[in-house]
């Protein structure tokens, strides 16, 4: 038994029309599995209904929120969050992640990949000095600056000052569809984010995880550019976070990171060390190109290969 490998329809959604004619495409570049990610408008759904009851090809996992919302044309994965203090928000995060996860069953999917809410603030976010001061060292290794330490340290303070009640309404949210998910026979991958504010923090997964009912619905969902974001901001490590959340993996989005820091590039071609990403690889993973729509059918295709061969490796 090998970790399924599937491209993520992030790639190509905004050019199709037709959900058919897209996932057709995908099968002929040679995978058997894909993700359907959160750019999935609604007129497309008809067509991948099509092209999965054929056969044409297989759904590995879904991205929240898929489909979009009625009158959504474009991705919006933080369109609703779990961690709002709205309660209509709330309720809409609920009643979409609910429909993403109907659709996983109905497509037969394993897995719901979750951005999981944010830490929001009334005025200056500290995420802005960090990045003011990023763009001024731009090309320089941030942590071995002195001035850049100390203000992350602040930033940090801020961060986890403010962040008591979002973060109490996030693992609240998550609580409450569990059980939704296990109904249908789908988990959920709360996924690793780039962005300062994101929830959760990269130091609080270990504990959020253990926090969740024995055999919860739901797991660790790694993505190596946002980690890679991370660690380059000084925020994590990328291999000691591997290790802290394998027991509770469940499945990777894999792109690289170039040196301006741009995510979701061809792997192999920027700064990840994809080999030592492949050690935490089990059988039973999911493992998802998520490639920008810039990337041409070459990078796709050398991604594929590239991955594979670590696969053969293990």
């Amino acid at each position: 038994m090998k970790p399924i490998l599937s491209l993520s329809t992030c790639w190509c959604s905004p050019r199709h029309q037709d959900g058919y004619r897209m996932l057709e495409e995908m099968a002929k570049l040679g995978f058997e599995y894909v993700e359907l990610s959160h750019g999935i408008r609604i007129t497309l759904v008809p067509g991948i209904l099509k092209a999965v009851e054929e056969g044409v090809i297989k759904v590995a996992s879904l991205h929240n929120f898929c489909p979009l919302p009625t009158g959504v044309m474009q991705a919006a994965p933080n369109l609703f969050e779990p961690s709002a203090d709205d309660p209509r928000e709330h309720d809409q995060w609920l009643r979409h992640t609910k429909r993403t996860i109907d659709f996983a069953a109905q497509v037969q999917a394993k897995v719901v990949v979750c951005h999981l809410g944010s830490v929001k603030f009334f005025w200056f976010s500290p995420a802005r000095a960090l990045d003011k001061f990023a763009e001024a060292h731009a090309g320089q290794s941030l942590m071995e600056d002195p001035a850049y330490r100390a203000l992350l340290e602040k930033s940090l303070g801020k961060l986890r000052h403010r962040m008591g009640p979002f973060w109490e309404r996030t693992q609240a949210s998550v609580r409450e569809i569990l059980g939704y998910a296990a109904e249908k026979g789908v988990k959920l991958g709360l996924e690793n984010r780039e962005a300062f504010t994101e929830l959760p923090l990269d130091a609080d997964y270990p504990a959020f995880l253990e926090s969740l009912p024995p055999g919860a619905a739901a797991g660790y969902w790694h993505d190596t550019g946002h980690a890679k974001i991370k660690e380059d901001a000084g925020l994590l490590h990328h291999r000691e976070h591997l290790q802290k959340l394998a027991a509770r993996t469940i499945g990777f989005h894999l792109h690289d990171v170039d040196t301006t820091g741009k995510d979701h590039q061809p792997v192999g071609s920027g700064q990840i060390d994809f080999k030592m990403v492949s050690e935490f690889w089990r059988p039973e993973h999911l493992l998802t190109l998520e490639l920008s729509p810039r990337v041409k059918v070459e990078g796709v295709i050398s991604s594929k290969a590239r991955i594979e061969e670590l696969i053969q490796s293990k």
